[in-house]
């Protein structure tokens, strides 16, 4: 069961890792439509769209590497100086009764939304638009997918972890 989490965490490492470069195409096409707007009196519906998707693929698809790098908002009241094992409850718990069921709940009502906007293959509303907002609306699900599988992730480990024997002489 440690290779699946293993395996989970390469996938979100990697799609982390190569979100990380839209945050540089998100800096030189906003410097693109800053130059063309004002210097050149230019404008362009499909850069300031793009610049939409690329946030929106880096929020939506860079969630679950976040989560596995440690880096979402935690409410750090006590869990920074709390012992390993009550680390590994928190998480747990935090999956179970958290992560799983906000997951299912966006998932199920994500679904209906999702799956029309790709029967109809459902475009930009601007004439001169990214013709794939129902490519956009997908990453929903895939983002309750990845975060789910984090999740699963974090459990195996905790399981893991918990089934282990403790050192002599520490403490929960």
């Amino acid at each position: 069961m440690l290779r699946l989490a293993c395996l989970i965490d390469r996938m979100n490492d990697r799609l982390g890792a190569g979100l990380a470069w839209a945050t540089l195409a998100i800096v030189l096409i906003q410097f693109a439509v800053v130059i063309l707007r004002y210097a050149f009196g230019l404008g362009s519906i499909w850069m300031q769209e793009a610049l939409t998707y690329l946030f929106a693929s880096l929020f939506m698809l860079g969630s679950a590497d976040a989560l596995r790098r440690g880096a979402h908002v935690r409410v750090d009241i006590w869990y920074r100086d709390a012992p390993a094992r009550a680390k590994v409850w928190v998480d747990l718990i935090g999956v179970l009764v958290l992560l799983w069921p906000t997951m299912l709940v966006l998932g199920w009502q994500a679904w209906p939304y999702v799956a029309k906007s790709v029967a109809i293959l459902e475009g930009s509303a601007e004439t001169a638009g990214i013709p794939a907002v129902w490519l956009l609306k997908c990453e929903i699900l895939a983002f309750v997918l990845l975060l789910a599988l984090q999740g699963l992730a974090f459990v195996i480990r905790g399981v893991d972890a918990l089934s282990r024997t403790e050192p002599a002489g520490e403490g929960t």
